[in-house]
């Protein structure tokens, strides 16, 4: 049986085992690249989506999405908008019904996806509505791994450079994990609630994980 808390402890994350992306990961940078990669991606069952964008440092401004990661479960595309913008492959891909493309607090991606073109979204699942289903109340992709699973999503590279010239390495690796995560969640999610092989243990505000006993059922 897989234990859950409704609250994670942060300081508890860094002590865990880390969990990194190791399939393909495909950059792309123009819009025929892009037709290519969304034909292959709307064959897919299930997709896990991200976006990144250059981090600003003042109050008040903000960039548009720089990255979009869509990820199968061997394979991520990189989808560079700041080079390509959003083209007729990209909205072809977020207007799509299916396949299921699962993202985390999505809202606010689609919101800024928005600012780079006009689209109708479709297809789209935010982990954060299921995951309640769940009783967790911590929503981050990282807290949410750690709580799920055990593991450790890094997030150094968060505040990276999204627009430069060329992705590095670390770079490319922490985008196609954190898409590739949320078809986990996803999958791990369905699996808990057909099978209610799960407890939730209710963590009160102030008391680290470590420290709180009380349990209930995933009905309670």
């Amino acid at each position: 049986m897989r234990t859950i808390y409704s609250k994670y402890d942060k300081t508890q994350i860094g002590s865990l085992p880390r969990i990194i992306f190791e399939g393909r990961i495909i950059v792309l940078l123009t819009e025929q690249e892009a037709e290519k990669a969304v034909d292959y991606l709307l064959e897919q069952e299930i997709l896990g989506v991200d976006t990144e964008s250059r981090p600003v440092f003042k109050r008040g401004r903000q960039n548009k999405v720089a990255l979009l990661q869509v990820s199968t479960e061997d394979t991520c595309f990189l989808f560079r908008l700041n080079r390509m913008g959003l083209c007729a492959p990209v909205k072809r891909l977020l207007e799509a019904e299916t396949p299921k493309k699962i993202g985390l607090s999505w809202h606010d991606d689609l919101m800024m996806l928005h600012k780079r073109g006009d689209f109708s979204e479709a297809g789209f699942i935010d982990l954060q509505d299921h995951m309640r289903e769940l009783g967790i109340e911590d929503m981050s992709l990282a807290k949410l791994y750690a709580n799920i699973f055990g593991q450790r999503i890094s997030k150094r590279e968060q505040l990276s450079n999204w627009e430069a010239d060329v992705l590095s390495e670390k770079q490319k690796k922490y985008a196609a994990t954190d898409a590739w995560a949320c078809i986990q969640l996803y999958k791990e999610y369905e699996r808990l609630k057909e099978t209610g092989d799960y407890e939730l243990i209710k963590v009160k505000a102030e008391e680290p994980v470590a420290d709180e006993q009380t349990s209930i059922s995933k009905e309670g």
